[in-house]
């Protein structure tokens, strides 16, 4: 064996004590219990838990650096556990919408990625459904659009006409789309009342994004999807009301999904709001008593997986004075497993299986991977996430994204990442990041994904 990787082995429903994972030419070639092969290298972490790497299914790199902002995103993730993050194509300048846009994008990844990365492509209404078999052919694992429009140019918003067109699309081809789901006529409005009041604070952020627009904008986009019987997905779901409208439309039957992001677990608007203002800030918004409901949306089986959301926006972005200027999104791809960790803990679950099923193997099968990623079993890449379990304080200036800040700062995990593996390499030894940019690759569609 080239590596042995010894502690608690958490592989599916199995939790192996005394485990050990046998890793050869990057993937993993045996897993047992008591008495390890030999290999050239053995790392004991003693009785730490042994979890398949992270696929954080939402991240936005390249928001404010460009490309080169693979690096330091990357950094965070394998920091925190992530061993693959699933792009959005909202890049910086220009979005993921052709094939030349594609091409330097995974240039950047084999320059760049401390981690593996896979990406979604994007449609426009220069590019209309032109370029979607470009894209597919090139490997993307999904496409994402929006209903809302941050940009006219990085982020616009895909009109209802073009949304039918993609989807009529994709539907022979298995790929789902994506929606940041808010309904933009209702948000302008209800935003600019507030204003005119003189509402703000995250509450009135919240207020001003009501869960109706929400659920317009995700009820609308499953419509057209069980028209034209594509894979419709909800990017963003702030509510177990969401979930419930997702889960109506997925039993008609039609295929149907839902995500959920971390910071809805563990922030509150009106508990949280005054004490973080902007530093909370994301669209959808997090809203006030809605942890309970999406807890139970879990539990019921409607979350498709749990990602981070990561935005790379440095914290002069949030410095305005109205909560309305300041811009949306966090830091949230070093947190994404201490923090989803600690709260299913303290919900009473299995934290490390519920963990290893809704940040690995869920958005492995989803973005159809799973043929290499997602799961700790022979013949897989050799993605691991060593956590620690105790008492640990986030601190924003220790974070390894570039950005050093973070809504989490001076939260409590009930663990930590102690040590990262890529590919059987270690990447992250619980103090330090062990490999070098470019040491990521571009991971790319191998399977039929969710409804296969």
């Amino acid at each position: 064996m080239d590596r042995v990787v010894r502690g608690t082995v958490v592989a599916g429903e199995r939790r192996l004590e005394n485990g050990w994972i046998g890793i050869e030419d990057g993937r993993i070639a045996a897993i047992g219990i008591g008495t390890a092969p030999l290999a050239a290298e053995t790392d004991d972490h003693g009785a730490a838990l042994i979890l398949p790497g992270v696929i954080d299914g939402q991240t936005h790199a390249t928001s404010y650096r460009g490309l080169p902002g693979i690096a330091e995103t990357t950094r965070g993730a394998v920091a925190g556990g992530v061993t693959t993050l699933v792009d959005m194509p909202y890049d910086n300048p220009l979005p993921l919408d052709r094939i030349d846009r594609f091409e330097a994008k995974a240039a950047a990844i084999a320059e760049h990625a401390h981690a593996d990365m896979a990406l979604y492509g994007t449609a426009t209404a220069e590019t209309g459904t032109e370029t979607l078999g470009e894209l597919i052919a090139a490997g993307v694992v999904a496409f994402k659009i929006s209903s809302f429009e941050s940009s006219p140019t990085r982020f616009p918003r895909i009109d209802a006409a073009l949304t039918l067109d993609i989807l009529e699309y994709l539907a022979a081809k298995g790929l789902p789309l994506g929606l940041h789901n808010e309904d933009q006529e209702i948000v302008l409005d209800r935003m600019k009342r507030a204003r005119a009041a003189g509402v703000d604070g995250i509450v009135g952020h919240a207020t001003s994004r009501p869960e109706a627009a929400e659920l317009a904008a995700t009820a609308a986009f499953h419509a057209l999807g069980f028209d034209t019987g594509a894979h419709t997905h909800a990017v963003h779901l702030t509510s177990g009301r969401g979930f419930d409208l997702t889960d109506s439309f997925a039993k008609m039957p039609m295929k149907a999904t839902g995500e959920l992001c971390v910071h809805y677990l563990w922030f509150d608007a009106a508990r949280d709001g005054e004490r973080l203002g902007a530093r909370m800030k994301v669209n959808p918004p997090i809203r006030p008593g809605a942890i309970d409901g999406l807890w139970r949306a879990i539990e019921a089986g409607q979350v498709a997986f749990i990602s981070s959301d990561h935005s790379s926006w440095p914290i002069d972005n949030k410095l305005t004075d109205s909560i309305f200027d300041a811009g949306a999104g966090v830091p949230g791809v070093e947190t994404l497993l201490p923090a989803f960790f600690t709260a299913a803990a303290r919900r009473g679950h299995d934290a490390a299986a519920l963990s290893a099923r809704y940040l690995c193997a869920a958005p492995a099968k989803f973005f159809g991977i799973d043929d290499r990623k997602g799961g700790i079993a022979e013949g897989l890449d050799a993605d691991l996430a060593v956590l620690e379990e105790g008492a640990f304080t986030w601190d924003e200036a220790a974070a390894h994204d570039g950005l050093n800040w973070s809504p989490f700062h001076g939260e409590t995990f009930g663990a930590r990442v102690a040590a990262t593996y890529s590919r059987g390499a270690p990447a992250w030894d619980g103090s330090k990041i062990c490999n070098a940019e470019g040491s990521g690759r571009l991971v790319v569609r191998g399977t039929k994904g969710w409804f296969a």
